[in-house]
């Protein structure tokens, strides 16, 4: 029998190119015994189920220290339980398919999806090579959109809550409360959620300790946001850090900023007319992937996936995507964002990158111009997309 010769379209392919990176990643730190980073979150589920704090320095098993909230634990709990070289695997394999699945279920042609991917795939590789969790918690809040959208705002608010209580960023997801067809739907499921996801590592814990971990939580973040606001760490990506760098001055607070940013990004949301356009709310989506990095003294290298996808999602949803101005965008978000911090400059520019957090410029300048949108543009007269309306799954 002749063999069919397998036919897959751009975007496919593209999704081929993620799973090929994404199984790259894990061999190459797996076999070199070089996979810290997911060592530290294997290790949380067996240290809170034998009370251990989540938040020490445990030198013997790992170097750095565990960050994320109790109810990861119970996330990586199955990948934990696997042996290390499987865990391992699966941890890039879920981060890979669940950023895959967002982009999909944007309501976009293959084309363009497949643009998006291309160009996010440098910050994409920069995430999974460092083992991190920030591809799934981008798909977190642009699925927990996709779904506000769709009216299926249970599945939306346990996708918010979830990972809000795990790494703090989906909290921007509560945004798209506006945008409920549903709100009472909403705040009752968001106050379900809260609680069962609150209350869900107990059963692991015990109900003490678990209270006790989200004390111990609360105390690292603060003794690590501290920590970030140096003048040369690689980390404080962001609005604040930048000015902080300029300036040489570690004494400038964060919140100005973080109040100067909230309402920025609020002030869109109090032009009701505007909710009846898909790209309006599309482009406070592409907003809100950005502020949570820009605006986190917690921004470092492999951070910038979630950034990186509201900026080009914004550019490429345009009628006209490559005019000239998005082209240097476009090139500074694969330069500078993506490959700045690597390799691919010599380190006496990297470490003028990272003295100045040169990675987190483009994603400032693409947010500005994002929210100058968003407050003074009349989207009502300008909704085009390149849409088309697939039969989604959900």
């Amino acid at each position: 029998m002749p063999v069919k010769k397998i036919k897959l379209n751009g975007f496919q392919w593209t999704c081929v190119l993620y799973l090929a990176v994404a199984i790259y990643c894990w061999a190459f730190k797996y076999f070199r015994h070089i996979d810290n980073n997911f060592l530290i979150f294997r290790a949380s589920f067996y240290h809170i189920k034998a009370h251990v704090n989540l938040y020490e320095l445990y030198p013997k098993e790992y170097y750095d220290v565990f960050i994320y909230g109790p109810l990861f634990t119970v996330f990586i709990a199955p990948m934990s339980l696997l042996p290390e070289s499987w865990g391992f695997f699966l941890w890039e394999i879920i981060n890979t398919v669940s950023f895959l699945y967002a982009v999909y279920l944007l309501p976009f042609t293959n084309k363009v999806k497949m643009l998006i991917l291309l160009f996010c795939a440098v910050e994409f590789a920069n995430s999974v090579h460092y083992m991190q969790f920030n591809p799934t918690i981008s798909a977190i809040i642009i699925l927990s959109y996709i779904l506000v959208n769709k009216g299926k705002d249970n599945w939306a608010t346990l996708l918010i809550v979830m990972g809000t209580l795990m790494k703090l960023y989906p909290i921007a997801g509560f945004a798209f409360f506006v945008f409920s067809k549903n709100k009472g739907k909403f705040i009752g499921w968001t106050i379900v959620w809260t609680v069962v996801c609150f209350c869900l590592p107990a059963i692991i814990s015990g109900p003490s300790f678990l209270i006790q971990s989200y004390h111990d939580w609360f105390t690292a973040l603060t003794s690590k946001n501290i920590i970030n606001e140096s003048l040369t760490s690689g980390q404080d990506w962001c609005v604040m850090g930048v000015v902080r760098r300029l300036l040489q001055n570690t004494a400038i607070p964060n919140w100005p900023f973080l109040l100067g940013g909230t309402i920025i990004f609020a002030i869109p949301l109090l032009r009701f007319k505007q909710y009846a356009s898909q790209k309006f709310q599309l482009q406070v989506l592409c907003s809100a992937l950005l502020m949570v990095v820009i605006f986190s003294t917690g921004s470092e290298h492999p951070t910038f996936i979630i950034a990186t996808a509201g900026a080009v999602i914004y550019i490429m949803m345009q009628k006209k995507p490559f005019t000239p101005l998005n082209i240097v965008f476009l090139v500074l978000l694969v330069v500078v964002t993506g490959l700045g911090p690597s390799d691919a400059f010599p380190r006496f520019m990297r470490v003028w990158m990272q003295n100045y957090a040169i990675k987190a410029w483009p994603c400032i300048l693409i947010w500005v111009k994002i929210a100058y949108e968003l407050i003074i543009k009349d989207f009502t007269v300008d909704d085009w997309l390149p849409t088309y309306n697939p039969k989604h799954p959900i």
